[in-house]
């Protein structure tokens, strides 16, 4: 999704090999995000040659914006906790 994101569409071949996986993960992971109405694909030629590509639907790139600011409300709480952990216990004065 995060290679998606950047690109009206990208062809499948692309996708793959920017994320390093087999046509068959890549395939499973389409046919999932499909079936939860995220990804696109189209089929068509080059030629005689058959493509594929993929696109975001509308849907999808909203799940992945709140995926997004999920991590990032996580990175932060992880952030501060660090920050607190490294800073000396707060004592009372009399």
């Amino acid at each position: 999704m995060a290679t998606l994101v950047a690109a009206d569409k990208a062809e499948f071949s692309f996708v793959r090999d920017t994320v390093e996986v087999s046509d068959s993960v890549l395939s499973r992971q389409v046919s999932t995000l499909e079936a939860a109405g995220y990804v696109k694909a189209i089929k068509g030629y080059v030629g005689k040659r058959p493509r594929t590509w993929l696109s975001l639907t509308p849907e999808g790139r909203a799940a992945f914006d709140a995926h997004l600011t999920a991590l990032r409300t996580i990175a932060a709480s992880a952030i501060t906790a660090s920050d607190n952990q490294d800073q000396p216990p707060h004592q009372d004065r009399p």
